[in-house]
């Protein structure tokens, strides 16, 4: 039985069915949010338990393993709450330290951490390799808590004996992504009502600019990676970047919309942003080649 925390998120929910259909059952917890999206909730009480903890409550994440037999753990719950720079630390590191000590005493095989591509945002090009050397100094709070789990994940798995694999995932889009952050729901949400993008909020507010690219990779191709990943009797690395593999530039992405909604009210400022970088795609050779992943 594979445990997923977090696993009411969007990632979580995807990777949830990855394991369904690969013919697990499945453990996923949540904090505060309760969803049911349609490609899922039938597999509810049935292959996918599901289970209300806190992952700083040491003793709620030791008694998950008492009530079900776990072989393996997926660690998506969030990087950070936002709660502030005291709060978030107090969160992060009691997270991260249950979900590791119960892995050692449930006797799993394998814990794969929910990383971050964010991890290359101080690379001023690409592509990005998982044995690339990164900047000690972090942009925000997610980057610098995914540095630290990585880092901190990586020693304790070496002290203890305990597989521990870190997963780089960004760029995630598809069905059940509800925070509007990231720019291809927003447009195909505004498409679809009618409606001028809001560039407000989200990770990077302002209107986007036609040329800017990421790699983007669709949230079944992300679940399926991770699930690969998890149950390969074998792996020969502890990091892997999870991703497309090629960019994907914001012009592409608005006609593909358009393609669809020709009266999308969609408008992109022409050319390069200063955050613009060459070859912003994630290295998928390491995981290709474990695995046998194909996006």
């Amino acid at each position: 039985m594979i445990l997923i925390t977090g696993g009411m998120g969007f990632i979580g929910l995807h990777t949830a069915r990855a394991f369904v259909d690969a013919g697990e059952e499945v453990v996923i917890t949540y904090y505060q949010t309760w969803r049911e999206p349609s490609f899922i909730k039938n597999e509810f009480g049935k292959r996918v338990h599901v289970e209300q903890v806190d992952m700083t409550d040491r003793e709620g994440v030791l008694a998950l393993g008492r009530k079900h037999k776990i072989t393996a753990v997926v660690q998506l719950a969030p990087s950070t709450r936002m709660l502030g720079p005291v709060d978030d630390l107090k969160a992060q590191l009691p997270a991260l330290s249950n979900t590791l000590e119960a892995s050692l005493e449930w006797g799993v095989r394998r814990v794969m951490i929910g990383s971050s591509t964010t991890m290359y945002s101080g690379l001023k090009e690409g592509p990005f390799r998982e044995d690339q050397m990164l900047p000690l100094e972090s942009r925000n709070a997610t980057e610098a808590f995914k540095k630290t789990w990585e880092v901190l994940g990586q020693h304790f798995g070496a002290a203890a004996g305990l597989e521990v694999v870190a997963l780089r995932i960004g760029g995630i889009w598809g069905p059940a992504y509800h925070s509007m952050l990231h720019l291809v729901t927003r447009w195909a949400h505004a498409a679809v009502r009618g409606v001028e993008p809001d560039y407000t909020t989200g990770r990077v507010a302002g209107e986007p600019y036609a040329e800017d690219a990421t790699d983007l990779c669709y949230a079944k191709d992300c679940a399926m990676g991770i699930q690969l990943l998890t149950m390969a009797p074998n792996l020969n690395h502890s990091i892997y970047n999870i991703g497309q593999g090629h960019a994907v530039s914001n012009r592409e992405v608005v006609d593909m919309v358009k393609s669809v909604i020709p009266q999308a009210k969609i408008e992109l400022i022409p050319g390069r942003s200063e955050r613009w970088r060459k070859n912003p795609i994630l290295d998928i050779s390491r995981i290709s080649a474990d695995t046998g992943y194909k996006p």
